[in-house]
């Protein structure tokens, strides 16, 4: 059912519309100026689509059409369980909406039909929410109904019952990653006063975690200021949907477990047995004095106790300071308390596998969540390499570097303690045909200048001079935000700060990533890390394996196309609708970054130039390495590291 467009229109404050019943959810939010022609026919153009490319995607899709300043960008999702048809028609028909009633920049809809079961959101706008928390404008629909009690005494327990309620069911939808459409949980529980309450609660799964907890609590929050005493409703954000009712309106709902209600609190009284005597107030006030007397004599104590502890052993991390040779200060980690945070490196907790080691997803007893890297036995990454990685790490600190948080070496163990990167490596989106499409131009566009950033601290702006050596797509991380970490410097070598280039005798790496000049004779430079980004720029644009172009490599197959005046043939498909000009000059930048002579390929200080200003004039490339066939360098003496960081399926 439709609503009077005026009141759809949100400028600076929340809407919410109250409706006769909530069988068929169409409210629109907008915000933002108005648009001019051009921009509402880049709209309706990408919404024509929209439908068959979110069923396409998997139930997600995100996307965007036009130029600066006309330029629209468009989500889509469908929730979990929905089938293909109902989706289709949910979502054409939430962009019909949105186009009837929205002249706005920013606009969004969260469609629910109980009869067809199924919801779905859409939302456009100017600028990019992917992987953005967008809580402004809220939509909210409240049941005409409102609640009846039993007794007036019962009011508070009902709402203690329903905030417990919503929490769990807040905590299970944040937590949920199973999927593409993870952010979901529908839950149904007993009530004192009423037999079934069912709640259901799903954010867009380009968010973090945490603001999906975020956005959901506020969806909470505002349903009890504007509607508590109503008999169910909901309130929509642009970044999640909430609602609940007295009756199963979801299919979800079909095969739940039902949670018995809580147990009711206990009777007050104004008198309390102690040893199965009632005392008085006057009672009850000495005996609170003797005990804070007594809590107060055992603090101290513990203090004192605590403080002699913590001169060799950090309680609440299970670590302890250590200093290695050069003065440089980090943690020890005592290695029964990382058996306890890795459940004794369970399967269930494994994060990637790799020739060096595995590592595992880790929780201390503070609650922090770590990346444990347990390294293999005789995998090659012995003393040297450890102490490598942990001397260089502890003294590089950059928001684009996975930052160490100590080691291990108890026993034969030999363990590196990192900060934990939720969202895994970035080969596993970018050669993932269902994950790729999540990767907006403008998200990808971010990841490359983060990883050069990176890179630029590490050759020139840290107080050392490093060299990774074993730039990949696999050793880029990304976290919450889906900001790029460089990782892995087992292999990484210290220059000395005057020094230009190296040779040595270990070549260490990986195949198709390493500089020729470093492969075939030892030279090492911080252009050998260029070339690296070279080949990880590429792979980023076309969403391909270098290895896939068996015969030449991806630099080689670029450049060619590159000569024909063909380069977008590399563009990955899921791209094709963005600014072509924008991703062909860093297909140029790519190339550059790959050709044979070191001395002709930018510093990464350049590249970063080139990123932010459009009007610098970026020069022409030249003829990459190993243009002929791969199985030329195939033979060479390679300390391998191939995936370091791959996806694992536990059995």
């Amino acid at each position: 059912m439709g609503a009077c467009p005026t009141l759809m229109i949100i400028l600076a404050s929340s809407l919410f519309l109250v409706l006769p019943n909530l069988e068929v959810i169409d409210a629109v939010g907008c915000t933002g100026r108005y648009f001019n022609g051009r921009y509402g026919q880049n709209r309706q153009n990408l919404f024509s689509t929209l439908a068959e490319k979110v069923v396409a995607k998997g139930g997600f899709y995100n996307a965007s059409l036009g130029e600066s300043p006309n330029r629209v960008q468009a989500l889509a999702l469908c929730a979990r369980g929905y089938e293909r048809q109902a989706c289709m028609s949910c979502v054409e028909k939430a962009t019909k909406d949105i186009i009837q009633h929205c002249q706005q920049r920013s606009s969004f809809t969260w469609q629910q039909d109980d009869k067809d079961d199924v919801s779905c959101l859409v939302s456009s706008s100017n600028h990019s929410t992917f992987g953005n928390l967008e809580l402004i404008p809220a939509i909210g629909s409240p049941s005409p109904l409102s609640l009846k009690y039993e007794s007036s005494k019962n009011i508070t327990l009902f709402e203690q019952e329903w905030n417990a309620m919503a929490n769990r069911t807040i905590k299970a939808a944040a937590e949920a990653e199973k999927s593409v459409l993870k952010y979901y949980s529908a839950v149904k529980a007993e009530f004192t006063e009423y037999e079934n309450v069912y709640m259901l609660m799903q954010c867009t799964p380009d968010i973090a975690s945490h603001d999906c907890k975020t956005c959901l609590e506020e969806c909470v929050a505002l349903f009890k200021k504007w509607y508590w005493g109503r008999q169910g409703g909901e309130v929509n954000l642009p970044s999640c949907f909430f609602r609940w009712d007295l009756y199963p309106f979801h299919g979800a709902f079909g095969n739940l477990t039902r949670v018995p209600a809580p147990p009711r609190p206990p009777v007050q009284e104004k008198e309390r047995c102690i040893a199965g005597r009632k005392i008085g107030d006057g009672g009850i006030i000495a005996i609170v004095v003797v005990f804070t007397f007594i809590n107060l004599v055992v603090f101290v104590g513990f203090i004192k106790v605590h403080a002699r502890r913590r001169k060799s052993h950090n309680i609440s991390s299970g670590s302890a300071a250590y200093s290695d040779s050069d003065g440089q200060s980090m943690l020890r980690f005592d290695l029964g308390m990382l058996l306890t945070a890795t459940n004794e490196f369970a399967c269930e907790n494994k994060l990637g596998q790799g020739g060096f080691g595995t590592v595992y997803k880790g929780t201390l007893f503070n609650g922090k969540e770590v990346a444990v890297k347990r390294l293999t036995k005789g995998s090659g990454q012995g003393d040297i390499e450890f102490k490598n990685e942990v001397s260089l790490l502890t003294r590089l600190q950059h928001r684009n570097l996975v930052k160490l948080l100590g080691f291990c070496n108890e026993g034969d163990e030999v363990i590196l303690v990192y900060e934990f990167v939720p969202n895994s490596s970035l080969d596993s989106f970018i050669f993932d045909d269902e994950k790729r499409s999540l990767l907006t131009w403008e998200l990808r566009y971010r990841i490359i200048e983060g990883i050069a950033r990176g890179l630029v601290y590490l050759h020139e702006d840290s107080q050392l001079k490093i060299i990774h050596r074993d730039l990949k797509l696999s050793n880029i991380l990304l976290d919450a935000e889906m900001n790029p970490k460089v990782a892995d410097f087992g292999t990484a070598r210290l220059f000395d700060t005057d020094v230009t280039r190296a040779e040595t005798k270990r070549i260490a790496g990986t195949r198709g990533y390493m500089a020729p000049e470093y492969l075939n004779h030892g030279q090492i430079s911080a252009k050998s890390d260029v070339y690296g980004f070279g080949v990880m720029l590429l792979e980023i644009i076309s969403g391909e394996r270098n290895k896939r172009f068996e015969g030449e490599g991806l630099a080689a197959f670029a450049w060619k196309r590159w000569v024909e005046g063909k380069p977008e043939i590399i563009i990955d498909p899921f791209l094709m609708e963005h600014p072509r000009n924008e991703i062909i000059k860093l297909i140029q930048i790519g190339l550059l970054c790959v050709q044979e002579n070191a001395t002709k390929r930018p510093t990464m200080s350049s590249v970063i130039t080139w990123l932010g200003n459009e009007t610098i004039i970026v020069p022409l490339p030249n003829a990459p390495a190993f243009t002929g066939s791969l199985s030329q360098f195939e033979s060479a003496t390679i300390a391998m590291n191939e995936d370091v960081f791959t996806e694992l399926s536990c059995r």
